[in-house]
């Protein structure tokens, strides 16, 4: 069991949280076994607390890590992993090319500072990651899996749960890591659903809910205006006299269906 977690500082800047309770490690790395024969992708392994379990599952793995002192770490730990330690930055990198266009499960303890980043990333490859699992901050967590009618719900809920199920597994604890965030974290799974088009068009999809959603406490019409103009007679439609927190996926597709018209 290592514990020599001083070799690589955590760095504040990259949001880095080492985790070092190897017991929630290894719940973590279970969670990739939903897709038990599809190669892996560890987004910030740092030093490889959760690579030692993902390793243990027998599947083509690739770690992408963007810290220059975690890189070297992790090939001298992890010899026989060395030329799947991948230097870059995660959210530029052409997925396609990871493992030569075939589909891989996406996880990680995604570092705080990039993690509602990672899952439009995830989003825009969506054909390529038919699971994403991982840990994150507990509020974003929440976002994720919310309902409509929660307070939660927003414009990152919509995007993910049009292609996703979503699982909330856990919450962690924050003293399991060097250093302690200021917030809990949560274990989450997102597993893609058997929608195979959205049913409308998605570019103006994606619009609507991100408008609306900067008015989120006010009814619908207020950031419809915006897209539709003053006047428009689809501003009297019932739906908009709702809050966007409180409409549907499927509500929001009908909708751009009918701005579509």
């Amino acid at each position: 069991m290592r514990k020599d977690y001083d070799t690589v500082r955590p760095k504040k800047f990259l949001g880095q949280h080492f985790l070092t309770d190897m017991s929630i490690a290894q719940r973590i790395a279970n969670t990739v076994d939903a897709y038990p024969d599809v190669p892996i992708l560890e987004v910030g392994p740092g030093t490889g607390v959760l690579t030692q379990f993902l390793m243990q599952k027998g599947r083509a793995l690739k770690v992408v890590e963007i810290d220059r002192e975690s890189v070297p770490y992790l090939k001298e730990h992890f010899p026989s992993l060395a030329d799947n330690v991948v230097e870059a930055d995660f959210l530029t990198m052409d997925l396609q090319t990871v493992f030569g266009g075939e589909p891989f499960v996406l996880t990680g303890n995604y570092p705080y500072n990039i993690s509602s980043q990672i899952f439009f990333k995830m989003l825009e490859n969506k054909e390529l990651i038919p699971c994403c699992t991982g840990m994150i901050q507990k509020e974003v967590a929440e976002r994720l899996a919310a309902t409509p009618g929660s307070k939660t719900y927003g414009v990152l809920s919509v995007l993910v749960q049009a292609w996703y199920d979503v699982e909330y597994l856990f919450t962690v604890d924050e003293n399991v890591f060097n250093p302690p965030p200021k917030v809990k974290s949560a274990v989450v799974r997102l597993t893609r659903n058997r929608r195979k088009e959205l049913g409308c068009d998605e570019r103006l999809f994606r619009r609507i809910v991100k408008t609306v959603f900067t008015m989120r406490r006010k009814m619908m019409r207020n950031g419809m205006k915006q897209i539709l103009g003053n006047g428009h007679p689809l501003l009297e439609d019932p739906t908009l006299t709702r809050r966007p927190e409180q409409v549907s996926v499927e509500e929001f597709i009908e909708l751009t269906n009918i701005v579509n018209c």
